[in-house]
């Protein structure tokens, strides 16, 4: 009987997982989300990124993952500010204890995705005291469709 009951509490948590957060695949469909008014989450799966720091690409990415909502961004049709493509940014700044064990950083990270379903995550820490960079780096890849192997997933909370 506890069999029973856990297998049934097991599959009742996956489907209520599977109902409340519907993937994202591309960028006209994370649009027609965010004019809606819907909550978009999104994933960072880094290790599936490039890698720019020091202004070179580093060999090895870090098996990372992180997650931000979408709560404050912008819209950029094509050629609004001399770009080609149109796009989508957003950011987030929070307060955390540096992982180097160098004291508290803001943790800042801005997201853009361009209409063609290319990502850019710039992640970088400032003092929280003189606000002066301890890290800077940039990660480069692609919006996750369901079919690829992209290292932004983008779902809608419900």
């Amino acid at each position: 009987m506890r069999l029973l009951y856990t297998i049934f509490t097991s599959l009742l948590l996956f489907l209520t997982l599977t109902v409340s957060a519907q993937q994202v695949n591309n960028f006209d469909e994370l649009m027609v989300q965010l004019k809606a008014g819907k909550k978009v989450h999104a994933v960072f799966q880094y290790a599936k990124f490039k890698l720019i720091s020091d202004n070179e690409e580093q060999e090895k990415v870090p098996d990372a993952v992180g997650g931000m909502d979408l709560s404050t961004w912008e819209y950029f049709a094509p050629n609004s500010v001399k770009n080609k493509d149109a796009f989508i940014v957003f950011s987030d700044s929070k307060l955390i204890k540096n992982p180097k064990g160098d004291g508290f950083v803001y943790d800042y990270v801005k997201v853009k995705i361009s209409s063609d379903n290319k990502v850019k995550v710039t992640a970088e820490y400032l003092d929280a005291s003189t606000y002066a960079e301890k890290m800077d780096e940039n990660f480069f890849g692609v919006v996750n469709d369901g079919k690829n192997e992209g290292g932004l997933l983008l779902y809608i909370s419900q």
